[in-house]
């Protein structure tokens, strides 16, 4: 397994089938008993059954024009992951439903704005663009999220789910940006202009879905809350500033998902899955003691 301190080579996209979580009994904050980052990764979760459809449809677009063997197989198991990805939070989902929070509101409006606006009302091949940039985003956060510990304090359930997510978001990486260039033939352009939608609409869209579940959860002091968790999100060692020169890769001309990304947290995740019988659990355990020790 290639490792790549200044970017990786590719992975083989390997089609797992989605672990299976006991929901019932997980803290209502799961995160170190904080509402901030616990309700962060809650309204993320809330995205991704419409996003993975919404990415699976912009990819299909181009499907038929595939011409690589290679690629197409490569689409075909990007299909099947970020089906995967929508079965298992929406299993997760379910037991945000029954917390309270709205969860068939929000993901009808979600689906009236990518599938009644995106999709209706603007070109597929920006719509790809928006595929690839959300791919980026979610594989840069995936490389990041156990480099520093992050899930420390996480339970190991929604740590596994994250690890599990993370794992295949780096191994599909390049699927849609492949498709965008080499099929679709988007421009520079089009792929600085739907990443620069992204990058202001994602956190928009997980910041009001917070909004929510903070008033169903009854927090105190909600202005503290957002001034401390927004300095964990955006503050001099945040999470987003420590993804920043990653971010900023996706502008450069030349530009390509495998010229980024340590490889080293993938390749101990997958052994320790494989080795335990697909026991995602085990597996992101095996990270954080790793992450912990060379801490």
């Amino acid at each position: 397994m290639a490792d790549g301190g200044n970017g990786g080579s590719a992975q083989a996209i390997v089609p797992r089938k989605g672990p299976e979580f006991a929901w019932a009994d997980l803290p209502r904050w799961w995160f170190g008993n904080d509402p901030f980052r616990t309700r962060f990764f809650d309204a993320m979760s809330l995205l991704f059954p419409e996003g993975e459809k919404f990415f699976i449809a912009c990819v299909r677009d181009y499907r038929e024009r595939i011409s690589d063997p290679a690629l197409a197989a490569q689409v075909k198991d990007f299909i099947y992951q970020e089906g995967q990805h929508g079965i298992v939070h929406t299993a997760f989902n379910n037991h945000l439903k029954a917390q309270g929070v709205a969860v068939d509101h929000i993901l009808e409006r979600q689906k009236d704005i990518m599938f009644g606006f995106f999709r209706k009302r603007l070109p597929k091949v920006f719509t790809l663009g928006q595929t690839a940039a959300a791919e980026h985003m979610t594989a840069l956060m995936a490389h990041g999220f156990f480099a520093n510990g992050m899930f420390e304090d996480a339970d190991p359930r929604v740590r596994a789910m994250y690890a599990w997510h993370a794992v295949e978001e780096i191994e599909h990486k390049a699927v849609a940006f492949d498709v965008f260039q080499k099929v679709a033939r988007g421009g520079y352009f089009t792929r600085v202009l739907s990443m620069l939608q992204v990058s202001l609409t994602f956190p928009l869209h997980v910041f009001l879905i917070m909004r929510h579940m903070f008033k169903i959860d009854g927090v105190k002091n909600r202005f503290g809350v957002w001034m401390k968790g927004l300095w964990w999100l955006y503050g001099p060692g945040g999470l987003y500033p420590r993804l920043m020169r990653h971010y900023l890769a996706y502008f450069k001309p030349g530009f390509h998902p495998w010229q980024h990304g340590d490889l080293d947290t993938y390749t101990r995740w997958r052994e320790a899955y494989e080795g335990s019988g697909n026991d995602a659990v085990h597996a992101a355990d095996t990270v954080m003691a790793a992450t912990r020790a060379a801490a």
